[in-house]
């Protein structure tokens, strides 16, 4: 495997025809922690698998936080770079073409983040229990990405308008938006798997 910026794992595509999924888990996760979520969801697709580089108690992270659902931003923006360098990285190393990114909780505001500071890195994004990553996020034209985001009904971790809130940044900016809520918590559940992969189903075209 390629010394690259991240560590990471890298599945190889089973089906030239599917996107290629760049998964990035939660606080705590690393690079084998979605790995069966990805193949569930989109099988036989390539699968790029990035461990997080901040350790928050030991534990990986994407960003630094200063609480709780408060963000180091300055920090977002710099690990949001970061991780669209390491993307570009990849896609020439494993000769890919743009990823759809599959996040989970920390994951998926890092993948927010990216779509706002670097929208050529991802070709759309599942963004699975996110939160707003940015109080002031740049203008950006999100023309042709298409961006599901499943919310938990009963989160205690993320407050239901600030979900709201992101889905409606990214809409208009001109993503095409599905914002699902499930009746769960935070934690993901097969009723994820079924809906992402539902709607990764209609996002096979290569970008």
């Amino acid at each position: 495997m390629p010394a690259l910026s991240f560590q990471h794992r890298f599945v190889p595509a089973k089906d030239a025809n599917r996107p290629p999924l760049l998964l990035l888990h939660g606080t705590g996760g690393d690079e084998n922690d979605l790995i069966a979520f990805g193949e569930a969801i989109a099988p036989g697709s390539a699968l790029l698998s990035p461990r997080g580089k901040v350790l928050e108690n030991g534990m990986p992270r994407f960003f630094r936080r200063l609480a709780e659902g408060v963000f180091d931003e300055a920090d977002v923006r710099m690990r949001a770079n970061e991780l669209a360098d390491f993307v570009a990285e990849a896609r020439e190393a494993y000769a890919l073409a743009a990823p759809v990114a599959v996040g989970f909780s920390n994951g998926a505001n890092i993948a927010a983040a990216m779509l706002m500071l670097r929208p050529e890195a991802l070709a759309g994004a599942a963004l699975l229990r996110a939160m707003a990553p940015l109080r002031t996020p740049p203008a950006v034209d999100l023309s042709g990405k298409r961006i599901l985001m499943v919310s938990g009904a009963m989160d205690p971790i993320i407050p239901a308008d600030n979900a709201a809130g992101l889905a409606q940044v990214l809409r208009s900016a001109g993503a095409d938006v599905d914002h699902q809520t499930l009746p769960g918590g935070h934690g993901l559940t097969q009723s994820d798997v079924q809906l992402t992969a539902q709607w990764l189903s209609g996002s096979s075209e290569p970008a």
